[in-house]
C-alpha cells in the first residue's frame, strides 16, 4: 500500500466580496478577522502545511495573518473568479502535496476535527474526493487527490471546483460537519450580523 503522502491547506481569501461591498474576510468577529478566525482552525488540525491565497486588500489579508505558521500565495487574477484562486493555491502546494483541502477564508468556524475527517478519508481511503456534509447538504473544506490535481487547473470562473466534483461525484466520500446546516456564508450585512450574534451565543 502507498505510503501517504503530505495533505496540504488552501485557504481562498482573494475575493472581492461585491455583494458586501467590502472585503468580507477582513470582518471582525471576537475580536479578530474572520480569515485569521478560519485559518487558525486549519493550523489547529493535522493539516502538513497551510496556505492562503491572496489578492483584493492583500496586504491587509497578510496582516490579518501576522505570526502564523502560513505560506501565502497572491493571485493576480483575483477578480475572475474563485477558479484562479484555487488555482493559485494549487499551483503552489501541489509541489509537495499528495491532497489539498480547500477552505473558505470567510467560514471562520469550521472544527480542526472535520478537517481530520477529510485527511483520514484521503490516507485511509485513497478517496479522490472527501467533501463535509452538513445534514442534506454539502460544502467546506473540501479534499482534492493528486489524482485530479490537472483536472483542478482546467476549472474556469467563480465555481471553485464544482463541475470537477459533478464528474466524479460516483467517488464522493462524505464526513461529517458536525451541524445540520452550511457554514454561514457572509455575503450581506444581514448574514454578517448574524454571525455576530451566533458567536455571541457561543462564546464561553
Amino acid at each position: 500500500m502507498t505510503r501517504p503522502g503530505p495533505v496540504h491547506g488552501i485557504v481562498l481569501a482573494a475575493g472581492l466580496s461585491r455583494r458586501l461591498g467590502r472585503p468580507k474576510q477582513l470582518l471582525v468577529v471576537g475580536g479578530k478577522p474572520l480569515v485569521r478566525h478560519a485559518v487558525e482552525r486549519c493550523l489547529g488540525s493535522r493539516l502538513d502545511a497551510v496556505w492562503v491565497v491572496v489578492g483584493h486588500e492583500a496586504n491587509a489579508v497578510r496582516e490579518a495573518l501576522a505570526a502564523l505558521d502560513v505560506r501565502i500565495v497572491f493571485n493576480p487574477a483575483y477578480s475572475e473568479g474563485q477558479a484562479r484562486s484555487l488555482i493559485a493555491g494549487l499551483d503552489a502546494a501541489s509541489i509537495g502535496a499528495d491532497a489539498v483541502v480547500v477552505a473558505l477564508g470567510d467560514q471562520p468556524f469550521i472544527e480542526p476535527v472535520v478537517i481530520d475527517r477529510l485527511v483520514d478519508v484521503r490516507r485511509n481511503e485513497r478517496t479522490p474526493i472527501a467533501m463535509t456534509s452538513y445534514g442534506d447538504e454539502r460544502g467546506h473544506p473540501v479534499l482534492f487527490g493528486r489524482e485530479l490535481f490537472d483536472e483542478l487547473r482546467g476549472i474556469e470562473g467563480d465555481q471553485g471546483g464544482r463541475e470537477v466534483i459533478r464528474r466524479h461525484q460516483n467517488e464522493v466520500v462524505l464526513v461529517p460537519g458536525g451541524s445540520s446546516h452550511v457554514p454561514l456564508d457572509v455575503d450581506t450585512e444581514d448574514a454578517y450580523q448574524l454571525l455576530l450574534k451566533r458567536y455571541a451565543n457561543d462564546a464561553p
